[in-house]
């Protein structure tokens, strides 16, 4: 018998089809580059496109704005369940179990066509954002901020967080940083919800197991370390000699490399300008100096060149967004495309179960009690 290849981690293991999304020369949702549809589009068109196959048009997407605002509500159960939940309960975690939660009280929760998965895609596109706010809001001990009809996506999340509108410079970098996250082939956490639901479990399970799978530093949980790196660098002074340590050290610089991308993320070059001028905003250019010397560093030492989530981080940090609300802000953007990726997995179904090769002992009978010494 021969064995088949193999390739740790499925590194370039095609591992189905897609028509959503393609990391091939860039990175583009549904043919359109990522770059033309941050010039060009908001995070609430992107997210059209994502579940629908096309742009809106201005009535599409009015109809859209509407039903997505309709739904920015939790039921009464969660903000109880954010409350008693234990003081160390991140984030992250609160909203993986939030997610779970919300199955509960969806009557579609069961239905797996086409159409209901759409429904509730648009729900949890919703609610989301909304379960980070109030649970953020909880845990501070401050009262919850109901969502407004007249705000995008962007601006009504910070609107919900804060308490207090966002200014326009704010809400278009968050807009961007979402439409850069939205949506990335086969990546880790997608892959978990393509395999959970190829079982016709549902898209409420396939999203909890997703936000399972980005909690990890190597996926999702990368952009919250970047403040950790830059501040470790110590800044601009300290920041080449710090860096070329860390690396004879043989430490993970997070925010570096991809498994895709070899010479670059197109994805990184966009959102830097943003997260330049919200640090300028801020007056506080420091980490973006630092972040400079420490990418002319690992271009020369390593060839390795910054991901999504280095601009992210140091974009999230300058306006002044707690860390751990990081990788919460990134599901709420992919879960855009992870529901498309859901949708299109049951529309076309097959069972996701791979073959493992054995390196286990040659076969052998099991020996009598008294014979195994």
């Amino acid at each position: 018998m021969t064995t088949p290849a193999y390739s740790p981690g499925l590194e370039g293991v095609p591992a189905g089809e897609t028509a959503i999304c393609t990391v091939a020369d860039g990175l583009s949702y549904r043919g359109y580059s990522v770059g033309d549809l941050a010039e060009n589009c908001s995070f609430d068109e992107v997210a059209y496109l994502l579940l629908h196959g096309e742009l809106p048009s201005a009535a599409r997407l009015k109809e859209f704005h509407a039903g997505v605002a309709a739904a920015r509500r939790l039921p009464p159960a969660l903000k109880d369940l954010f409350a008693a939940l234990p003081k160390w309960t991140t984030p992250l975690d609160a909203l993986r179990t939030a997610v779970s939660a919300l199955g509960h009280f969806d009557q579609d929760a069961a239905d797996n066509s086409h159409v209901a998965n759409l429904r509730k895609s648009e729900r949890l596109l919703a609610q989301i954002p909304v379960a980070i706010a109030d649970n953020y809001r909880i845990t501070k001990g401050l009262p919850v901020v109901p969502a407004r009809q007249d705000l995008s996506h962007a601006a009504n999340f910070l609107y919900m967080l804060r308490g207090e509108e966002a200014s326009p410079a704010e809400v278009k970098a968050l807009d961007v940083s979402l439409i850069l996250y939205a949506e990335h082939e086969f990546n880790a956490s997608t892959f978990a919800a393509r395999v959970i639901v190829s079982t016709l479990s549902d898209l409420h399970s396939g999203v909890t197991g997703a936000i399972g799978a980005l909690k990890g530093p190597l996926h999702g949980g990368a952009n919250e370390k970047v403040m950790d790196i830059l501040l470790a660098a110590g800044g601009p002074d300290q920041a080449e000699a710090w860096t070329k340590a860390a690396l004879a050290r043989k430490e993970r610089i997070m925010g570096f490399g991809h498994r895709v991308y070899k010479a670059g993320d197109v994805r990184a070059g966009i959102l830097k300008k943003y997260a330049g001028a919200a640090a300028e905003g801020a007056g506080a250019t420091k980490w973006e100096e630092t972040a400079d010397i420490i990418e002319r560093v690992m271009a020369a030492e390593k060839n390795m060149f910054p991901n999504l989530d280095w601009p992210a981080g140091r974009l999230y940090h300058a306006m002044k967004l707690e860390i751990p609300l990081y990788t919460p802000i990134f599901a709420m953007s992919r879960i855009t495309g992870w529901a498309a990726h859901v949708i299109e997995q049951l529309d076309n179904n097959r069972l996701i179960r791979p073959r493992a090769i054995y390196k286990g002992p040659a076969p052998r009978t099991v020996a009598p009690m008294a014979e195994r010494g």
